[in-house]
């Protein structure tokens, strides 16, 4: 097999940050029940947080091409853009000597899908199918690497 992964071994040991973000387009009483904390499976936002969390850890178990990598910190947001959609973001920091972009982008996915298999009873129409139910725009929004000669970004993102 060619390919595989990429050597570190010479890369730097720096500080890196991903942030991700993701959105799931619900109907709106669905997404009334999860800002009122009313869904029957639970609370939506602190399981999709423990989710995004598990998620980034695991990365490199699901994506075999990725380096293990010791996470300093991940922080899962949430946000009502408008009446059908919820937004996740997830920013991810590390000390390593490659990027975080990966965990980040798997946190957002996993906390998205999480949230769909919280909801999808209430999405459901009466074929079962999901009419309104998507998940979208699932991306990279910014990328921070710093090595020791700079000051470390702040978290006013």
């Amino acid at each position: 097999m060619k390919g595989g992964m990429v050597d570190i071994t010479e890369k730097k040991v720096i500080y890196r940050e991903a942030i991700a973000e993701g959105m799931i387009r619900l109907k709106k009483e669905t997404l009334d029940k999860i800002m009122e904390r009313e869904v029957e499976k639970g609370d939506v936002f602190e399981v999709s947080k423990a989710v995004a969390l598990q998620g980034a850890k695991l990365t490199p178990q699901l994506l075999p091409f990725c380096h293990p990598i010791r996470l300093t910190n991940v922080k899962v947001h949430f946000e009502r853009v408008d009446e059908e959609r919820l937004k996740v973001r997830v920013d991810v920091k590390a000390i390593e000597r490659t990027g975080v972009e990966m965990e980040a982008l798997t946190a957002v996915s996993l906390a998205l899908l999480n949230i769909w298999d919280m909801v999808k009873k209430y999405e459901k129409d009466e074929n079962g199918q999901y009419p309104v139910t998507s998940i979208e725009s699932i991306r990279v929004i910014k990328k921070i690497k710093a090595d020791g000669s700079r000051s470390m970004p702040n978290d006013n993102i």
